[in-house]
Formats: structure tokens, sequence, C-alpha cells
């Protein structure tokens, strides 16, 4: 099937991001298609009313208005089984592992920019568009693109983009990178007189109620929430605790457990079922190790690379020195320690405001 250059698929959350991006891309002359992606799984009209992001069904209606607004096609299509399997599936077994997962990297991954792609192809569009703050660019020099950080800093989204391929970046357009803030953005809403212009951004994980994920994987497997032992940092037991999913590196909240000081989750032993707690101290470190390891526009090397490492979505990015290892594997040497390095989180990599790739933290280094 040929694609034709001009025809876009927006994938339209219901949110302001998202409606602007459609608005923007028709204006420059495109022809665009407004696609809300069903990923919610079964549940009952109540409960999928309530959900939140991308997941309610007052998130389809939002975007069905904007489209209309737009006098845009529009269409809902389901994404619930590969969103089961790819990301609901993922977030469990991460959690069952003792890690702490980023499901709405894998939702980048293998929905918004594998499955949505292939099937705005298969309707004859060339490109995929979402409401990202990022900037995607192509150097003619090296006949690769990049991504770089989004002009609104509060608001960039780049740690999250770092699995692109190159193929996936030729079909991409992501065209907030370039505004200066979201009010910006909110303004352009309120002129066009969307019904999202204002409207709150989404802040939990979607087929998550109330920010819960023990609850969650209690309820979706309860077999694997079993009670366990909390020990510190010599082996020695200290408690109770109420299944390893319930827990993430670096919390002191909700551990309840009376040691007489503060006391932090500094390792997670899902062999052995034990939760170690320590002090803040223990928390911190200087080394990782990173599997799954994607460059977007760089080629695999035996050299190190000087980097700014991020380890978590709302962190500063840190001076950090890439060493190779086998299987798309790195290590990463911080200048500096950083805290509550977290297995199953992501680690990006930048140089300046350039986005070079990252990989899923696997381990701390002792």
């Amino acid at each position: 099937m040929s694609l034709d250059k001009n025809k876009v698929v927006v994938g339209m959350s219901g949110g302001v991001d998202s409606s602007v991006t459609a608005y923007i891309l028709k204006k420059q002359g495109y022809d665009v298609i407004g696609v809300t992606m069903q990923v919610w799984p079964d549940m009952n009209g109540d409960e999928q009313e309530s959900s939140g992001g991308c997941c309610g069904l007052s998130a389809v209606d939002d975007a069905r208005r904007v489209a209309d607004r737009l006098e845009i096609p529009f269409y809902v299509m389901n994404f619930k089984d590969i969103f089961e399997k790819k990301v609901i599936q993922y977030f469990i077994d991460e959690y069952k592992r003792g890690r702490t997962p980023n499901p709405c990297i894998a939702c980048n991954r293998f929905i918004k920019f594998d499955e949505l792609l292939r099937r705005a192809h298969q309707l004859g569009a060339y490109y995929v568009a979402t409401g990202h703050y990022a900037k995607i660019i192509y150097d003619p020099e090296t006949q690769q693109y990049r991504i770089k950080k989004s002009n609104t800093a509060g608001k960039d989204q780049t740690y999250a983009l770092y699995h692109f391929t190159q193929e996936q970046l030729a079909h991409t357009l992501m065209p907030l990178g370039d505004f200066e803030s979201k009010d910006e953005v909110r303004k352009i809403a309120a002129e066009m007189g969307f019904i999202n212009a204002y409207k709150p951004d989404s802040q939990e994980i979607c087929f998550v109620k109330d920010d819960d994920y023990g609850s969650f994987i209690e309820a979706n497997e309860p077999e694997v929430v079993l009670p366990g032992d909390f020990v510190d940092t010599t082996g020695k037991k200290l408690g109770t605790h109420r299944g390893i999913v319930h827990y993430t590196i670096g919390q002191r909240k909700g551990l309840e457990i009376a040691l007489g000081k503060r006391s932090y989750v500094v390792e997670i032993r899902p062999e052995s079922n034990q939760v170690v707690l320590g002090d803040n101290e223990d928390v911190f470190g200087a080394e990782l190790i990173a599997e799954d390891v994607n460059f977007i526009h760089l080629s695999y090397t035996n050299e190190p690379i000087s980097v700014q490492a991020q380890i978590r979505y709302n962190a500063r990015a840190s001076e950090a020195i890439l060493y190779p290892m086998e299987n798309k594997t790195m290590k990463v040497v911080f200048k500096n320690p950083q805290r509550a390095i977290t297995p199953g989180q992501a680690v990006v990599f930048y140089q300046g405001d350039l986005l070079l790739g990252g990989g899923t933290i696997s381990s701390k280094v002792r």
C-alpha cells in the first residue's frame, strides 16, 4: 500500500495536548485523522467513566467533540488485547520480580509508536502524531533523525521516548516541542472553543485506580502477593511485610513497622520474598547496570561515553559515564551518588538537550 505523506493519524487521548496537535497539523495543511485508542480492560460503565487519562469514556467523548470541531474524521480503535499483554501484564510481572516498572514507557514503545503506526499505515497515512512535548529533527549530514528536549522544560517528555527507532521517527510528528509553555497550548485550545482547554493533566496510571499499585496487583493475581520478612542490611529479621508488590526502592511512608528511627526500602529480594530496610544513606548508589539499551542515532561502541543520565521521570539528569557491556547492556557510573536507583525504572541518556537513548535499570552496583 502506498502511503500519503500528507496524511497523519493523531492519537487523541481526550486531553488538550493531543487536541491542539490535531489543530496545528490541520492548519499546516495535513489531512488529519483522529484516533482514540480503546485500551481499558473489561469493566462496567461506572468504572470506565471514572477511569483517568486515556482509559475513561469521558476521554473518548472529549476527543470526539474536538474532532467534530475541527471537522476531521474520528475513530475509536480497539487496542485492548495488545495493551493487556504489553502494558498491564508487563506491569504486574515487573512488580512480581521486585521491580518498579514504568508502564507509560511500555505504552509509548509498543502501543503508540508501534501498533498505532502500523494501523495508521493501513489507513494510508504516512505519519502518526502525538501531543508529546519533544522535538524530532532530521540531521541531513548523518541522514538520521534525532530527538531533542522540548522548549517547555517543565513539560519535557523525552525521558519516556528513548525506545524510538529511526524508522519510527521517520513517520512521527510532535508539533508541541517548540512551544515555550503549556499555557500557550491551552490558549490555543480556548480560542478554538475546545471543551478540554483547561482539563487538568492526568497524573496517574490510567488503569490503576487511586494510584494504588499493590491493590491492583492483588486484585488481578492475589496468589502472588504473599507476606514475607522485613530484614536489615545484615539479614536480621525486623518484622513482616504485606507482599513485595507494595514497596519500592527509597520508600519510607506506609511501611507499617516501628523501628524507633526513619527506615527506608533499600532492596527488594523476590527470590526470598524479603524487603530490606536501611538508613537514608543506604538508599544512595553511584553505579547501575542497564539492560535492553537502545540508542536512537548512535552505533554501539566499546568506548566509554560521557553523558548526563536520568534515573526517573522527575529527576535531574546527572553527569555519568557509560561503559558498554554485552547483549545491549551498559554499566552507568555517576559522578555523584544518586538516590533510589530502582530496578525496573528507565535510565535515559542525554548530551545537552539531545536524547541519546536509554535502557531499563536491572540492578544497583554495590
